[in-house]
Parts: C-alpha cells; sequence; structure tokens
C-alpha cells in the first residue's frame, strides 16, 4: 500500500475520474484499482476471481466478474459502465519457454491472454471517450518485450510487443481527439501470479533467486510502485504524455 505521505501528497487528483480496471483481483491489477480509489476515482474493478474481487469492496471500489478475453462479455460489462475518463488493461499470462517449447495452443492462448482484452477493451471504451472529448488509456505491457528479448519469453515477449504496438497505434490514431494511450512495462513484480511460477520450478530457492537478479537494483518491484506510475499516468499532470513506453524495471533494460 502507498505510504501516509505519498496518499496525502496526491489526495484528490483523481477527483471526478471515472475509472475500469481490468484484471483486478490480484497483484498489479488490484494495486492500481486500490491507488486509484484512494485519489479519487470512482473505480470498477473487472475481473474472473469473484472471491478475490469481494475484497476490493472495502476500498469503495465496484466489482464486475466477466472474461476479458470474451468480446461480448466486455461489451456487456463495459456497457453497464459507460462515459469512462481512465481505461486500465492489467490481462496477462506468462508462458515459459522459447519458440520451441510454444505449442500452438500456447501460442494461441498468449494472444487470447495477453492482447485481445486489450483489443476488446479499448474498442468499446474509446467511442465513449472521443465523444466526451478525452481519456487516458494505459496498457500494462512488459520489459520481456520489444524493449529487450528475455530467455523463455518467446510467446509471452511476442504478445508484449503487440500491446506496445496497439499502444502507439491508438496514441497516433486518437492524439488529435484528446485520448491520450501510454504503456507500463514493468521488469520482474512480486505478485501471487510470480509466486506460482517461482513454485513451479523444482527448486523454487534456485528460481526465486535468478528472478531477483534480472533487476540490478537486486530486488523485485511491487505493484504498487506500478499502481503510483498508472496514478501519474491517469492523472492531468501527465497530459502531455501518449504513446510513451514506460520502463519500471529497477534498470533490467539499461
Amino acid at each position: 500500500m502507498t505510504t501516509a505521505h505519498s496518499e496525502a501528497s496526491s489526495a484528490g487528483r483523481l477527483d471526478g475520474k471515472k475509472a475500469f480496471v481490468t484484471a483486478a483481483a490480484q497483484g498489479i491489477g488490484r494495486a492500481i484499482a486500490v491507488r486509484l480509489a484512494q485519489e479519487g476515482a470512482r473505480v470498477i474493478a473487472g475481473d474472473l476471481n469473484s472471491a478475490k474481487l469481494e475484497e476490493l469492496r472495502t476500498f469503495g471500489i465496484e466489482t464486475m466478474v466477466f472474461d476479458a478475453a470474451d468480446g461480448a462479455a466486455v461489451a456487456e460489462a463495459f456497457g453497464k459502465h459507460r462515459n469512462l475518463d481512465v481505461l486500465v488493461n492489467c490481462v496477462g499470462w506468462v508462458h515459459h519457454g522459447s519458440i520451441l517449447d510454444a505449442d500452438e495452443q500456447a501460442w494461441s492462448r498468449s494472444f487470447k491472454l495477453n492482447v485481445d482484452p486489450m483489443y476488446h477493451a479499448i474498442r468499446v471504451a474509446l467511442p465513449d471517450m472521443l465523444a466526451a472529448g478525452g481519456g487516458s488509456i494505459i496498457n500494462i505491457a512488459s520489459a520481456a518485450s520489444s524493449i529487450k528479448g528475455f530467455p523463455n519469453r518467446a510467446a509471452y515477449g511476442t504478445t508484449k510487443a503487440a500491446v506496445v504496438g496497439l499502444t502507439k497505434a491508438v496514441a497516433a490514431d486518437f492524439v488529435g481527439q484528446g485520448i491520450r494511450c501510454n504503456a507500463i512495462c514493468p521488469g520482474t513484480i512480486a505478485s501471487p501470479s510470480l509466486e506460482e511460477r517461482i513454485n513451479a520450478f523444482d527448486d523454487p530457492v534456485a528460481a526465486r533467486a535468478a528472478f531477483i537478479a534480472r533487476q540490478p537494483m537486486g530486488r523485485l518491484g511491487t505493484p504498487d510502485e506500478v499502481a503510483a506510475l498508472a496514478a501519474y499516468l491517469a492523472s492531468d499532470d501527465s497530459r502531455f504524455m501518449t504513446g510513451s513506453i514506460v520502463l519500471l524495471d529497477g534498470g533490467a533494460t539499461n
């Protein structure tokens, strides 16, 4: 969570804004939903995990259970929450392996979970933003994308590079109509999904050390650090930014 000082210094920065955060039940998405709410936004959080979503209600966050990879489900969910000022796309899945390890099922699933949800969400949220004359779209990409190739991230890196391309395309197409679209490229972030991947290794201790060693800072990033950047991009403080690919990776891509 943010510190009392940081909350006090930025409280109200998002007053009057309405934000929708996908994959918000845990990890980065949860931290972003909470941070935006703390800064004054009305936040709608979506995910498939109804139990974890329910915990967000203590922060005054509205919740919706739906499959972000299903275009019809996304249209229905967003149809109930029109006129968004902020859209944060956090859905993602990590496939481990080289291209030789990524069979067609893993390849297709990577695109279905890492790219399609952003396509669907932007398509349904953008018309209202255009009609209102502005909006901020924030996509969670990855340092393991077109920024830098990481070992054993062939399918994942390819899809996150697609997210970077999508971000830049939306930014270029609608910059003259008040739309800003930026991407955050985190390094390795401590999260429940990372813990699951670490524990799936034969030697979890060695796996954790390897994940930490990626960052020259010598530690994992935190969801709250990503959330702080998302709040900035959601706010008018970043009104001169669009099409930006912002690295938050502890120096991993230096």
